[in-house]
This record gives structure tokens, C-alpha cells and sequence, in this order.
């Protein structure tokens, strides 16, 4: 299996924090392609990524869209 390459482009927010664990969404960069909106757990402490999704720009543009229109 290939390493996988990546490069936190842009911090944007912290949502949460568990211990040595942090959700975040960020711009991150995977195997040197153009950066992408990043929504995961991270633990930068050990290097380790949980499981997250990546949406490129249009998709966040409906993504706020949508969270726009919920009421909370």
C-alpha cells in the first residue's frame, strides 16, 4: 500500500477535542493534488488521521447552503 502524502493547506476550525484527538475542518492537500475542504479527527501528537469526508469548493458552497437553512 502506498504512504499517503498530505499537507494541512489551511487551519480553519477546531470543532471538538477528545483527549489527544480533535475534529477539525481544514484545507488539506492529499498526494499533492489541489487542496479540499477536510472535515476529520486528527491526533497530531501521535500522527494519526481518523476516517473523514473532503469536499471540493462547490460542494462546500451547497454543504453552508443547507446548514444555512436548518434551524439548530
Amino acid at each position: 500500500m502506498a504512504d499517503l502524502k498530505y499537507e494541512i493547506v489551511e487551519r480553519i476550525a477546531i470543532l471538538s477535542e477528545k483527549g489527544n484527538w480533535t475534529k477539525e475542518l481544514n484545507k488539506v492537500s492529499w498526494n499533492d493534488r489541489p487542496g479540499k475542504f477536510d472535515l476529520r479527527d486528527w491526533n497530531h501528537d501521535e500522527g494519526k488521521i481518523g476516517k473523514g469526508i473532503t469536499l471540493t469548493e462547490e460542494e462546500m458552497q451547497n454543504f453552508k447552503q443547507v446548514l444555512n437553512s436548518i434551524e439548530l
